[in-house]
C-alpha cells in the first residue's frame, strides 16, 4: 500500500497501524492521514467502518464514508478502491461489499456493473440475481460475465485440452500404430530382450502406439453440477470446462444442473455463458433425480465418466442416490464426486454421504480448476484419481 512518506521508519510503523486500526480516540497512534492515504482510509471506513454514515474511520478532510443506499455512490466507492488498490485486494473488498452491506440489489443497475472488477464471485452473485434482474440490465451483466469466462478459458483451455488428448491417445493403444503414432517409450521396453549387442540396438518385433483420438469420439462425460447456492463458483468454473470439453471431438460431453429440478444446458454448451445464464443458483437439493436423469442418457458405461459436482447435501431420496451410483460403477461407468470445483479451499459438505460414497469405490473430494485436467485425464485412462 503506497503513500505519504513519513520520513521515518517509525513515522512509517505509525502510518501503517493507523490504516490498518482505523483512526478514532481509542486507536493510540495520534496519526493524520492527508491526500492520498486519506482517501484510502475513507474508502475502508465505508466498507468496514460499521458506523452509518461516517462509520467508525475518521479522516481529516476526507469525504463521508458510508455507501448509503445509492447506486451512484456505490460506483463513485468502487471506481475509488480500483485506483487505490490492486485487483486482487478490489475483488475481496467487492465480496464484502455485497455480504456485509447488502448491496446485492444494486448490482442489477447497469453504472454498478460497469465500474465492478469481474471475478467469479461475482459472476455467481449476478446468476443468483439472474431472474430478477430489468432488461436493461442484463446486456451489461451478460459483458461482464463474458469478461470472467473468456478471462477463464485463456487460462485453463489450452492445458485442459492438451492433457485429455494424451489421456484418450494412451486409452486407445494399438499394435500396428503407424510410424508417427508409435510410443516409442514402451515399444522399446517391450523388446529389450531383442536388445542386440554388436550392433547397440533394439530389434522392435512388437509395435506399441495409439491411435489418434480425434478420429472419433472415444469417451462420453457427463457433467452432473449441483446448482444450489453455495455451489456458485463451482458452476461458474464448471461451465467453462463443460464448453472446453465439448469443444473436444474425441469427448461426448453433456452437462445438466440441477437442485430440485433439472436442466439439461447440453445444446448450449458452444457458449458457456449461455450455460450460466440457464443456471438459476438456490433452492434445494435431489441429488438422486439428477442422477437418475445421467443414468438413463449413458449408452456406452465403459467408456463414460459422470463427475458429479456437489457438497452432497442431499434433499432427495439418500439409499436411492447411492444405489444408482453402485450400479453405474458395476457397469463399468468412471464416477467422481468433486465436491467443489473452485480455489474457496475447504467447502463445508455432508461427511456422512461423502464416507458412504467412498465405501462405494467412489471417494469425494474438492478440487482445484488448475487440478481438474488431471482429474479429468486420469478417469479417462481408468486409472486412480490424484486425490488432493
Amino acid at each position: 500500500m503506497s503513500g505519504t512518506d513519513m520520513g521515518t521508519a517509525g513515522d512509517e510503523r505509525l502510518r501503517r497501524w493507523r490504516m490498518v486500526l482505523g483512526g478514532g480516540e481509542a486507536d493510540g497512534t495520534g496519526c493524520e492521514l492527508t491526500g492520498r492515504d486519506a482517501a484510502m482510509d475513507a474508502a475502508l471506513g465505508a466498507l468496514y467502518g460499521g458506523g452509518g454514515e461516517t462509520g467508525s474511520r475518521r479522516t481529516s478532510g476526507a469525504r463521508s464514508a458510508g455507501l448509503g443506499g445509492s447506486a451512484p455512490n456505490v460506483a463513485r466507492w468502487l471506481g475509488d478502491i480500483r485506483t487505490y488498490f490492486p485487483s486482487s485486494v478490489v475483488q475481496v473488498m467487492q465480496r464484502d461489499a455485497i455480504e456485509r452491506l447488502g448491496l446485492a440489489a444494486l448490482l442489477l443497475e447497469p453504472e454498478m456493473l460497469e465500474a465492478v472488477e469481474p471475478d467469479v464471485h461475482l459472476v455467481g452473485t449476478l446468476l443468483s440475481l439472474n431472474k430478477a434482474m430489468p432488461e436493461t440490465t442484463k446486456e451489461t451483466a451478460r459483458a461482464v460475465v463474458r469478461k470472467v469466462v473468456e478471462q477463464l478459458e485463456k487460462k485453463l483451455a489450452a492445458r485442459t485440452r492438451a492433457t485429455l488428448t494424451g489421456a484418450l491417445d494412451r486409452s486407445a493403444r494399438i499394435s500396428r500404430p503407424r510410424h508417427h503414432d508409435i510410443d516409442w517409450d514402451r515399444t522399446i521396453r517391450a523388446n529389450l530382450k531383442n536388445y542386440l549387442p554388436e550392433y547397440r540396438t533394439v530389434v522392435p518385433e512388437r509395435l506399441i502406439g495409439y491411435g489418434r483420438a480425434a478420429r472419433s469420439v472415444k469417451k462420453e462425460v457427463i457433467l452432473c453440477i449441483d446448482q444450489s447456492g453455495s455451489m456458485a463458483a463451482s458452476v461458474v468454473y464448471a461451465s467453462v470446462f463443460g464448453a472446453v470439453l465439448a469443444s473436444m471431438h474425441s469427448i461426448a460431453t453433456r452437462l445438466v444442473v440441477f437442485d430440485t429440478a433439472i436442466v439439461d444446458l447440453t445444446d448450449q454448451l458452444d457458449d458457456p455463458v449461455d450455460v450460466l445464464f440457464g443456471t438459476q443458483l438456490g433452492g434445494g437439493t435431489d441429488i438422486n433425480r439428477a442422477l437418475a436423469y445421467c443414468q438413463s442418457k449413458i449408452t456406452r458405461p465403459a467408456d463414460t465418466v459422470v463427475v458429479l459436482i456437489s457438497d452432497l447435501y442431499e434433499g432427495g431420496i439418500r439409499n436411492e442416490m447411492l444405489k444408482r451410483v453402485a450400479a453405474m460403477k458395476a457397469a463399468g461407468v468412471e464416477f467422481v464426486t468433486l465436491l467443489a470445483l473452485s480455489d474457496e479451499g475447504a467447502p463445508a459438505y455432508d461427511r456422512e454421504h461423502a464416507a458412504a460414497l467412498a465405501a462405494l469405490g467412489a471417494p469425494a473430494f474438492a478440487c482445484t480448476p488448475d487440478l481438474f485436467p488431471e482429474v479429468m485425464a486420469a478417469a479417462l485412462e481408468k486409472r486412480p484419481l490424484p486425490v488432493p
